[in-house]
């Protein structure tokens, strides 16, 4: 099979007929072998209802319903784990992605030999409380991930190969973030394509401002994971390292120091008096929690299941 779509979700029934008919002229327009992932997030306005009649009118159609809403993170995962398709592409069911993109996606993938391709919607329908964040957001995710040729982080128009979402988990609300995952799972040919950006026809956004706190600190956490996920010892005990003996070089020259006046008969104050001496003292403290989370977390990590799978793309 050449092309998987996968489309999660959520009270989205009035766009699914127009948007599946859409993807599949394009799909027969191309004579590309395909099929559709529609993942319902746990909408409450028939959108399941929808799903099951437009696959019973069209056998390239798939359904995975969840019981509640869990998020685009994990309908993204579920849905990966079902693709047959050589290529992956990920689209919104508001309307707002084009079909019109995949053709060209899909040949990106197959032809210049990209592991993923994220669209960028260079011009946008979106009003200005939500374009300056983002590009805020894209700007500190390139510079933390080491994408620096991404301008959309979280586009939900991208294509990949089937053996990069085979090879990935997305969980939380990691979706904005799946080209760094994949990165750091090796998949490192990331490209990118301007892609259309279309008014939403139907409907209402389900997204709000939270989404660009929570978005920054989900990009500290996978930064922190992927960088140091199996050897946190390496952060966590360098910091505790470099804070315990910056705490003991003052305390040392405290006390030398005190020594000094006492054998020049110098007035002194007491160590204790001396708000440096409790800087010393957080930071002595500071520095051995940390070195033994370290070592607890180091600990965690060697008993994980998964601490020696390690991606291996062939072998002969």
């Amino acid at each position: 099979m050449d092309i998987s779509v996968v489309v999660p979700l959520y009270n989205e029934v009035e766009s699914l007929p127009e948007l599946t008919s859409w993807i599949s002229r394009v799909m027969l327009e191309n004579s590309f072998t395909y099929e559709i992932i529609l993942v319902d997030d746990g909408s409450t306005d028939g959108s399941w209802d929808m799903i099951v009649k437009l696959s019973e009118n069209n056998s390239f159609i798939r359904g995975i319903k969840f019981r509640r809403n869990y998020g685009k993170s994990a309908a993204l995962n579920v849905a990966f784990g079902a693709t047959k398709g050589n290529v992956v592409i990920t689209m919104d069911a508001d309307l707002q992605d084009s079909p019109d993109e995949i053709p060209q996606l899909y040949r990106r993938i197959v032809e210049d030999k990209y592991d993923l391709v994220s669209g960028w919607k260079a011009k946008r329908y979106d009003p200005i409380s939500k374009t300056i964040p983002t590009k805020f957001f894209n700007a500190a995710t390139r510079k933390m991930s080491g994408i620096p040729n991404l301008h959309d982080f979280n586009c939900g128009l991208k294509a990949y190969r089937n053996t990069v979402v085979k090879n990935i988990e997305v969980y939380g609300e990691m979706h904005r973030y799946i080209p760094v995952i994949a990165k750091w799972a090796g998949f490192t040919k990331i490209g990118e394509q301007i892609v259309e950006h279309r008014p939403r026809k139907y409907g209402k956004t389900k997204f709000g401002m939270s989404r660009f706190v929570n978005g920054f600190l989900d990009l500290l956490s996978i930064f922190f994971v992927g960088k140091f996920g199996k050897r946190p010892m390496h952060f966590f005990g360098a910091m505790g390292v470099l804070s315990f003996f910056a705490g003991l070089i003052i305390t040392v020259w405290m006390i030398a120091d005190k020594l000094y006046d006492i054998a020049h008969g110098i007035k002194f104050r007491d160590i204790t008096a001396q708000p440096l001496f409790y800087i010393a003292l957080v930071a002595i403290i500071l520095g051995s929690q940390l070195f033994l989370t370290g070592f607890v977390a180091e600990l965690v990590a060697r008993s994980s299941h998964d601490r020696n799978n390690y991606q291996v793309e062939e072998t002969i």
